[in-house]
Order: C-alpha cells, then structure tokens, then sequence
C-alpha cells in the first residue's frame, strides 16, 4: 500500500463513518427524505418491510463497517464499491434540488449533489484501483486467449526475438556467401587472364616462326 493510499483511504471513508454512525443513532431526522426512495421500493417487492428507519439504520450501518474497512484497507476495493451503491440512494432522497422552491436552498443542495458526486467518483477509483496487480478483467481475458491456443505474449516476444536473431545471421550469411563469391569471380578473371596472356604469347611465337620460314624459302 503506497503512502498516498493510506491517507487518502481514511479522508474519504471519514463522512461514510460520521454519517452512518448518526444515521444509526438518530434515524428519524433522515426518514422524511428517505421515504422518497423506501416507499416506491417497498410498493414494488412485498417482502421489504416498510418502515423507512429501518432502512435508514441499516444503510447507516452498511456505511460504517465498509467505511471502516475501506480506511483500513480491508477488502478495499469491494468496501468502496458497497460505499459507492450507498450513496446514489442517499443522495437522491437527501438532495434533490429540483424539488426545493426556494433559490437559496436549491443553491445548497446542489452544492451536496456535486460533493456526494466527487465522493462518488473517489470510490470508484478506489474500487477499480488494483495497485499495479493485473485485474480481474485482464486475468479473465489473458485464461480465455490461452484457451483459444492463442500465444502469450512472453511466447510471442521470444518468437520475435528468435526471428530476429535469424535475420540477422541471414544477413551475415548473406554476407558472407557474396564475399567468398566475389573472391572466386575475381580468381576466376586472374586465371582468364593468364591464359588470354599466354595464348597471345604463343600466336606471337607462331607467327614469328612462321615469317622466319617463308623468309629462309
């Protein structure tokens, strides 16, 4: 766990801690506005009890214990993704500016909205941050390419490194082969050139021979 991670966890679980402990403690001051989302829930599944401080309670507690895992860095990433599911209802029922009438209160909601926002956009890079360990999305698709046949990329970085260690002694082959014929071709002109040589020297040698025999005739 980086530095950085051990200050910033505590910082943002603080409010979830504070709030959820009074939440616990003094549920009626939260019903009235929580009633906006417990009573649609509780209309649509007949099992849900509905008191609206019992949700209150039990969302307030939600908030304490993964507020205090996720501060100290227990099973961080799904504490901070429980803490994220809990404020989107929270915020809706406690800060809905669009219902306030009067400018001034809509002003300050707003102003909770877009804070509870930021908090929301905290925990989720809380809940996606794996601290450089591959993630569970990354494992899932390196298991299904292997599946597939598919090569690693440890297998594929050795295969282009063999390729180009081939390549390259190639092109030093390459090289080499061109040389060795390079020398044959220049012995082969030497050796031409001699006999072109020699075979002047003997036409020289007939023709000398033969005008000393027409002369002496």
């Amino acid at each position: 766990m980086t530095i950085s991670s051990r200050v910033a966890r505590p910082l943002l679980s603080g409010i979830f801690i504070f709030g959820g402990l009074e939440a616990v403690r003094n549920p009626e001051s939260k019903v009235k506005k929580a009633e906006k989302v417990t009573k649609p829930l509780a209309g649509r599944i007949e099992a849900l009890p509905d008191d609206a401080a019992t949700y209150v309670r039990v969302n307030g507690g939600i908030q304490v214990a993964a507020g205090v895992l996720l501060a100290l860095g227990k099973f961080r990433r799904l504490s901070a993704l429980v803490l994220a599911g809990s404020i989107i209802p929270t915020t809706y029922a406690g800060h809905a500016f669009w219902d306030e009438l009067d400018d001034e209160k809509r002003a300050q909601q707003k102003v909770h909205l877009l804070k509870n926002a930021a908090v929301l956009g905290g925990l989720i890079l809380a809940a996606t941050d794996t601290e450089g360990a591959p993630s569970a999305s990354w494992r899932i698709k390196r298991r299904v390419h292997r599946a597939r046949g598919g090569p690693s990329k440890d297998e594929v970085a050795r295969a282009r490194k063999a390729v180009h260690h081939a390549s390259k002694g190639l092109s030093e082959s390459g090289a080499h082969a061109w040389t060795r014929v390079d020398d044959a071709a220049q012995k082969g002109a030497d050796v031409v050139g001699k006999i072109l040589s020699s075979g002047a020297d003997l036409t020289g040698s007939l023709v000398s021979q033969a005008q000393e025999h027409l002369a002496s005739a």
